[in-house]
């Protein structure tokens, strides 16, 4: 699937031969402009200026990147330690920043595997230096973009047993996917590939909590970064769970899943976790 674009092509989409070119460095990207707003030091002046204008938007931005952070390790012990999950499969990995998914999981079980998908070629040189699982586990890579659906399940079949449940996390990605791209149906297509007793876990930007700085968020963001952001309201969030049975609390703003503390913010993102019949 080719996206559309505001940007033009981007420097490091596929050409031809799989090969990819140089990135560009001159345009923000996601993982970057996250790397940059949770304090990391993998990102350029373009990604800072786009976390700044993020920033002065919704001054609740790096709030909720840090409870997105929050829920990544509540869901994956949850899965781990309370279902029994042994496998993940994490689409949109970001720049590594300690936990990682494999951290968590194999804290409570050594021998899990952990496959992670991410297309940015920043990303992709520091997972493969930093992301190292256990001796008994497994932690690997897949340089594909999530639109992709056939070469993730091809290549993620490698890693993982998909006759055994599997987690599938997507945090704080699909809002990079437009409409036009058809997000539900990738998330639907992976789904359909995994075992019964296999989970969704997922966060996504809500355009409905908030909703007037979300919008200023949204647009100045767009006019700096080369994914075109698309936050979605709590009914379109829950389309991606379709077939799926929500585990308690259900679909709640990122902060009261199943929270280590209980607060009264309210964090403008959808988080929920799904199981396969």
């Amino acid at each position: 699937m080719t996206a559309e674009r505001t940007q033009g092509a981007d420097p490091a989409e596929r050409s031809g031969g799989g090969q990819r070119r140089t990135f560009n460095t001159s345009i923000a990207h996601q993982a970057r402009i996250y790397d940059y707003l949770i304090g990391g030091k993998d990102n350029f002046a373009a990604d800072r200026e786009a976390g700044d204008a993020m920033i002065a938007a919704q001054p609740d931005t790096v709030a909720g990147l840090r409870a997105n952070r929050q829920y990544m390790t509540r869901a994956v012990h949850y899965l781990a330690a309370e279902e029994g999950i042994r496998q993940f499969l994490d689409l949109g990995t970001g720049i590594p920043t300690a936990p990682n998914v494999h951290q968590v999981a194999q804290e409570v079980a050594p021998a899990s595997r952990v496959a992670y998908v991410d297309y940015d070629p920043v990303v992709l040189s520091y997972a493969r230096a930093l992301m190292v699982g256990t001796p008994e586990g497994r932690t690997d890579f897949i340089d594909a973009d999530l639109r992709d659906t056939d070469e993730i399940l091809e290549r993620s079949a490698q890693i993982l047993d998909f006759s055994e449940p599997v987690a599938v996390t997507v945090l704080m990605t699909l809002h990079a996917i437009t409409d036009a791209d058809d997000p539900h149906a990738v998330i639907a297509t992976i789904m359909r590939a995994m075992p019964p007793g296999s989970y969704l876990a997922l966060t996504h930007p809500a355009s409905d909590i908030d909703a007037e700085r979300m919008a200023a968020m949204r647009e100045r963001v767009n006019q700096l970064s080369f994914q075109q952001y698309t936050f979605r309201d709590r009914y379109q969030v829950s389309r991606f769970f379709d077939g799926l049975d929500l585990v308690a609390p259900g679909l709640v703003s990122v902060e009261q899943w199943h929270p280590a503390i209980a607060t009264g913010r309210v964090i403008p993102v959808w988080a929920g976790v799904g199981r396969k019949r």
